[in-house]
């Protein structure tokens, strides 16, 4: 049988067992030691007794007008007779017993000193050069009692002291554990994006260690991923004019050349370094969503965010497809403006490139922060929409865009506590795609790693 996988637990279990057996040793051995002593006691009295009333008895047996005349005492009033006694003469005969003596109780006479049947413990003394014998016996069944008493005396106290030691124990193990413990939820209430040293300070000696060379790989990870998004950040950064020089060479090689495959050619790098140019501005958004501060100590109303980012996609989106729908009241959040505006134009863009060439974008923000953006089109698998919100991943293989849009918006809903739903088809229609995500809004508790990682 295998013992419980908790330490608290086993550790609580070994006292316990161990406080038990001592206790039991002790009492046992307690015991033992009292039942001698007892016998050494009743032993002495027993003989004390015969020595006492032998002279006695031999004053009398000498006095008596008759030989061989068996006399019984009398008893004074009712007790107990735990010692009885005979004596008899040097042929046997009794010459005189306590009242409560029953002769078959003993046992012909055969010298001075102890003796034990299967029912008493008899001592044996004589007079008068053995013409005089007593023999006082006292039931093993008086010892017996007395024995279980002084068992019952040592042992019903452990019936109530041992739970009480057990449930004292159980308590300083428990206390001794819960640094611990608050340690164990520091670490668990932890997530993905808080690699923040977990305090440690009240932990024990033993434990200490641990925690130490856990907050120090929590520091090694932590620096490596600034690492990774400092470099993603840069590098992005750093692409951003070589990029845009090079769209306008290539922009004068088309307007300058007058041969239609050199012309084409150049459409075809111009067309290249944009995508280039949007895919280095989407890893500086994700940069940002995974490295930045988007919990702010100021407030925003998200309504001007929305609608400033709704127009400016608008004007570039033909047809007026951009429907925004925004509440009366304030919605006041105290979300990063950027971030939210990084979030807004990543759904915004995901619905215009992917949803139906002809059909209409619905953004609305509710009153309660909850932002909507829905499309039409065709129906995204269940399979695809677990995956869509990776890195790189599109709904159709030969759709255009970098893949990191929906994987921006849902970092920055990891940060922020709110979780992404996307459903596909649309609620209440047969076709369709929408993300729907809860805005955090002023006064809202901010989640751990929505501050700076």
């Amino acid at each position: 049988m295998r013992g419980p996988r908790s330490l608290q637990a086993r550790l609580g279990l070994t006292l316990g067992l161990l406080l038990t057996l001592l206790w039991l040793g002790a009492a046992t051995v307690t015991a033992l030691l009292l039942r001698g002593e007892m016998n050494r006691v009743f032993d002495s009295a027993l003989q004390e007794t015969a020595e006492r009333i032998l002279p006695l008895a031999v004053l009398d047996i000498v006095d008596r007008e008759e030989d061989g005349v068996t006399q019984r005492l009398a008893a004074i009033r009712e007790h107990d007779e735990f010692f009885t006694y005979v004596v008899r003469d040097a042929e046997g005969r009794i010459l005189l017993q306590s009242h409560a003596a029953d002769p078959a109780d003993f046992p012909p006479y055969d010298g001075r000193g102890f003796r034990q049947t299967g029912a008493f413990r008899l001592y044996s003394d004589e007079a008068l050069r053995g013409t005089v014998r007593i023999t006082v016996a006292e039931p093993l069944a008086h010892r017996a009692a007395l024995a279980r008493e002084i068992r019952m005396g040592l042992g019903l106290p452990l019936l109530v002291v041992l739970p009480v030691a057990l449930a004292v124990i159980a308590l300083a193990v428990r206390r001794s554990f819960a640094p611990l413990r608050r340690f164990r939820e520091r670490l668990a209430a932890r997530t993905a994006r808080d690699l923040s040293p977990v305090p440690a300070g009240d932990l024990p000696a033993e434990i200490a260690p641990v925690a130490a060379t856990l907050n120090s790989l929590l520091a090694r990870l932590k620096s490596a991923f600034d690492a990774e998004r400092s470099f993603a950040a840069n590098a992005a950064h750093e692409l951003r004019t070589p990029l845009a020089g090079a769209i306008a060479q290539a922009q004068r090689l088309r307007v300058e050349t007058a041969d239609d495959a050199v012309e084409r050619r150049a459409a075809d790098i111009e067309a290249t370094l944009k995508r280039l140019t949007h895919v280095s501005e989407r890893l500086m958004q994700l940069a940002r969503a995974e490295g930045g501060r988007l919990r702010l100590d100021g407030t925003t109303d998200l309504r001007g965010v929305l609608r400033v980012v709704a127009e400016d996609i608008a004007r570039a989106a033909p047809g007026g497809r951009v429907e925004l729908a925004l509440p009366e009241a304030p919605v006041v959040s105290d979300l990063d403006p950027d971030a939210f505006a990084i979030l807004c134009r990543n759904l915004i863009d995901n619905a215009l490139r992917h949803g139906a060439a002809a059909g209409p974008v619905e953004v609305r923000l509710d009153a309660d922060g909850l932002l909507t953006v829905a499309n039409d089109g065709p129906v995204v698998s269940p399979e695809m929409l677990a995956r869509l919100t990776g890195r790189f991943e599109r709904a159709a293989g030969g759709a255009e865009g970098s893949g990191l849009g929906l994987a921006i918006v849902a970092a920055i809903a990891g940060r922020i506590g709110s979780p992404l739903a996307l459903e596909s088809p649309r609620p209440g229609r047969a076709s369709g795609f929408e993300a729907r995500l809860r805005m955090p809004l002023a006064g809202d508790a901010a989640p751990s790693g929505a501050g700076s990682l």
